[in-house]
């Protein structure tokens, strides 16, 4: 199962690296997005998916999931989303004061 995930976080790192590539500049921020969800399913690979059953101390269990990459991906998100939201916002007022979004015109714009 491992080697699935892995390979699915290797082919969403090439279409976010072919995003980031782009002169649109909601592609870059989709680009990052999806590089933030490889880096997800690389941390869950990377957790390992053994263990027979939560972290509760018993006599039946020996092996136990590891909690930390779950809690760690858990926060991932909330911070990948909150920093999505904030560039398609800035991306937003960049086209509402430029009428663009393509990153080569935008470089050379100036402020009025």
């Amino acid at each position: 199962m491992e080697t699935v995930i892995i390979i699915v976080a290797g082919v969403l790192v090439t279409v976010a690296t072919y995003l980031l590539l782009s002169k649109n500049l909601i592609r870059v921020i989709l680009g990052t997005a999806i590089l933030t969800h490889a880096v997800h399913l690389l941390l869950m690979a990377m957790g390992g998916f053994k263990g027979e059953s939560v972290p509760i101390i018993s006599d039946k269990h020996t092996t136990y999931v590891d909690a930390l990459p779950q809690a760690l991906i858990l926060t991932s998100i909330v911070i990948s989303f909150a920093v999505t939201a904030f560039f398609l916002v800035l991306a937003y007022q960049v086209y509402k004061r430029t009428n663009t979004d393509d990153l080569s015109k935008l470089r050379g714009y100036r402020h009025e």
